[in-house]
């Protein structure tokens, strides 16, 4: 096996990551019962969870690992996951699953078991956000969410899916409490109706201020403690540099790009151990935000790039580090992975509209080739003025086959934030975190809010409002398939059932938000997003500048292809009347063998480059894009739409009968906005020209996987024909595309033989992922994705 990393120091810490299995960890939780034990009902709601994340930061075990430049971990080592009972309050019975079940496992000890029986369960289990949220939402949204109608974001996972800015490298913790001080200071009690909530959550945000320092205290004496036992010279010189850069940051703003990356890491845990945010948290523009430091220590000569390289790749290893929290039911049905979603920007334009590609662009670029980690997800932004070198520099790293980086159009991204109503400063500075989805990076809170299966929806339309799978009636009753005279008549009723479900879904995410207002303040978070302070409001009341919910479309594919079929055969052709279809539906085309064949091989696709079925996608996304964006949110934005599936293309088609483009009973739908597998047979242009008559633009990020032959990418001319097929969709104002690049005969080999693909990674929507740990439903998926040669 390939050793990977650049000395000895990298890779031991690199297989230290890898090689650890996933364990929880109820540290947290057991200091955080303490703490609400102490002072629940004695102090504000702000106030508690301050003082939660401050009784944590103050006794949590310390961790550094042998050898690591940077320090800090959320348990007490590698691979060591804390719960959150405070959101989700995990059953004995759960707790036994994660550490059974074959995929995404965490191990469990007995003495967590004894610890979350004896003390979590009985004050947890029905103070818990999960709990509050199912005793609130109506009946008819619980039957929807229970159906696989929609999804939800937040049922185990607190609010989060934002990114940093530069102001996280440019003030430290000491500068913020005395901004805090100051908003206190200027709270008016006598025309403010809400200046007490503001006081207690600004001094809410000052006890954060000092967690994160406390944690920083500790961690430099730590580094001092264990050099004076260290008998190694070079390494004991190394523990106090570490304590050296932890007497900076983060109570002040970092002097050096050591520093700088040490500042940033204490703020991701602080984010991730205040709350469990989906997705994590990201550095955002992290070869922008370092450039700086990288140009002065450079200049000064106590930086060279094999060093600066070096802290990097240390990085990697801390987010490779960190698994996700554990998911249990739909939740994990949804995101079944390991990966937390940190996506690293590296690119695009600086604030100024200039070119953004800097020297420590490009030693990410290495980092992350070098690495070859599933943690953190990296990105490329691609504008106009980015070099070509820079793009094929990129392009080299994707054609190695293991999925990373995924390609922006920063252009697009641009325009997408000023239509939601940025300034042009604030969306220069924005990209994409999490899979594809945009924000404007440390000033808005923009969460999502589940996911909606846009096929599904279909099917009950056809059976007049009826699951049949659920067997209850979810949806409006408008008539059976037979009734539907006309394709006009069918899409309109199918329209009326969108917009029914997303009233539903939109009502219980509003309710949802309320719940995690009054309950679930995020203090710490609110401190390093910019208005918060100046606002005195928390990130999860509307404190963000920006306030965006997003509700993800999936499916895609599967609807145009199944609306195309009938219009075609149905209402057009006439071989084919709707009996007989729903016949051979419900009898998952057994006995029905001519219809499939009918709906899989002679009706339009989407991803052709064929209007008859490009069009009908096109009116679907609009006409859902239209029921969401714009509907009010309770922290005084708005809904938007965005289409990315994470693994949800897989559950949603578990929920369902055979679908009228000729796929079987619970197969997976199509993944994001790419073609149902198999059914693009036009090349890849042909994709991504049918990809682009959606309008980009008006959403908050679009997934588009594409799988190309190794050999089609081979070479100097293959790498210029991938930069140009990005370029292309780019210049179509496509939002993102990425690539696997492996022969189908290896991912069957590798489903065969796991054990000798170990280190086999693919893309499965917005993230890579180990090919051995995919469901066997989504390894299949992955290998019918059609494979394209340039």
């Amino acid at each position: 096996m390939m050793q990977r990393g650049m000395n000895e120091r990298i890779r031991r810490l690199r297989e230290q990551s890898e090689n650890t299995p996933p364990r929880l960890s109820l540290e947290r939780a057991d200091l955080e019962t303490d703490v609400y034990i102490k002072y629940e009902g004695t102090v504000s709601v702000p106030e508690l969870r301050a003082l939660t994340l401050k009784h944590v930061m103050e006794n949590k075990a310390l961790c550094i690992n042998d050898g690591e430049l940077i320090v800090g971990e959320k348990g007490d080592g590698p691979q060591s996951a804390p719960t959150f009972p405070e959101l989700c309050c995990h059953t004995l019975e759960d707790m036994h699953v994660m550490n059974d079940r074959e995929l995404i496992s965490f191990k469990v000890s007995e003495s967590d078991l004894k610890l979350q029986k004896e003390k979590i369960i009985p004050y947890w289990q029905n103070r818990s956000i999960r709990h509050k949220i199912l005793e609130a939402v109506t009946p008819k949204w619980k039957e929807c969410y229970e159906s696989g109608i929609f999804t939800e974001f937040m049922e185990q996972r607190g609010p989060g899916h934002t990114v940093g800015s530069e102001n996280i490298f440019l003030k430290g913790f000491l500068e913020r409490k005395e901004e805090i001080r100051q908003a206190m200071e200027a709270l008016d009690f006598i025309q403010d109706k809400e200046a007490l909530a503001k006081k207690e959550q600004l001094s809410a945000m000052s006890i954060c201020c000092d967690a994160i320092m406390i944690l920083g205290r500790r961690y430099a004496d730590y580094a001092r403690e264990l050099a004076a036992k260290e008998p190694d010279e070079t390494r004991r010189a190394e523990l106090l540099q570490i304590a050296a850069n932890c007497d900076v940051v983060p109570a002040h703003r970092p002097q050096t790009y050591w520093q700088a990356i040490q500042m940033y890491w204490f703020v991701h845990l602080c984010v991730t151990t205040e709350l469990n945010p989906w997705d994590s948290y990201s550095p955002g523009r992290l070869d922008q935000h370092l450039n700086p430091f990288y140009q002065k220590d450079t200049a000064e000569g106590i930086l060279d790039d094999e060093k600066a390289k070096e802290l990097l790749e240390c990085l990697w290893i801390k987010f490779n580090n960190q698994p996700a929290p554990p998911k249990v039911g739909i939740t994990l049905k949804e995101s079944g992975t390991y990966t937390d979603f940190a996506n690293i920007n590296t690119g695009g334009i600086t604030p100024n509209g200039e070119d953004g590609v800097n020297p420590v662009s490009y030693l990410i670029l290495d980092c992350m080739d070098e690495m070859r980690l599933l943690q953190p997800s990296s990105n490329v932004q691609i504008s106009r003025k980015t070099p070509q070198k820079f793009l094929k520099r990129a392009c080299e790293i994707s054609r190695q086959g293991w999925g990373q980086p995924a390609f922006y159009n920063t252009e697009e991204i641009i325009q997408e934030l000023l239509n939601a109503g940025k300034t042009i400063e604030d969306a220069r500075k924005g990209g994409t975190s999490g899979c594809v989805e945009t924000g404007a990076f440390g000033n808005e809170a923009y969460i999502l809010t589940g996911y909606f299966n846009l096929p599904k929806i279909l099917e009950l339309t056809l059976n007049n409002g009826y699951d049949p799978v659920a067997k209850k009636q979810l949806g409006l009753q408008l008539g059976y398939a037979e009734d539907f005279h006309s394709f006009e008549e069918l899409l309109e009723a199918y329209k009326k059932q969108i917009r029914y479900f997303v009233e539903i879904k939109v009502e219980g995410s509003n309710l949802i938000e309320s719940i995690y207002a009054k309950y679930m303040p995020a203090p710490f978070l609110s401190i390093i997003t910019n208005d918060c302070i100046k606002k005195g409001k928390d990130y999860n009341a509307g404190g963000a500048r920006y306030n965006t919910s997003y509700l993800q479309g999936v499916g895609i594919g599967t609807i145009t292809d199944s609306l195309s079929a009938i219009k075609c055969h149905v209402f057009e052709k006439k071989d084919l009347d709707m009996p007989r279809l729903m016949k051979a539906l419900h009898a998952n085309f057994e006995g029905y063998e001519e219809v499939r064949h009918l709906l899989l091989n002679e009706s339009p696709k989407y991803g052709n480059d064929d209007d008859s079925a490009d069009e009908i996608m096109r009116e679907v996304f609009q006409y859902y894009r239209d029921c969401v964006t714009g509907r009010p949110n309770m922290r005084g934005g708005q809904y938007r739409v965005n289409m990315l599936p994470t693994t949800c293309h897989v559950y949603f088609g578990e929920v369902m009968e055979a679908s009228p483009d000729g796929r079987l009973a619970h197969k997976p739908v199509s993944e994001g906005i790419s073609p149902v597998q198999g059914s693009d047979t036009n090349g890849p242009t042909a994709v991504i020209r049918s990809a682009a008559k959606m309008d980009h633009i008006s959403t908050g990020g679009t997934l588009l996987n594409q799988k190309l032959t190794p050999s089609s990418v081979a070479g100097e001319k293959g790498l210029n024909h991938m930069a140009d097929l990005i370029r292309a969709y780019f210049n179509l104002d496509g939002h993102h595309i990425q690539f696997n690049v492996v022969d189908r005969k290896v991912l069957l080999e590798a489903q065969k033989h796991p054990e000798e693909y170990k280190d086999l990674i693919v893309r499965v929507a917005g993230y890579s992922d180990h090919f051995r740990n995919l469901s066997r439903a989504l390894q299949d998926e992955i290998i019918d994705r059609t494979e394209q040669a340039i």
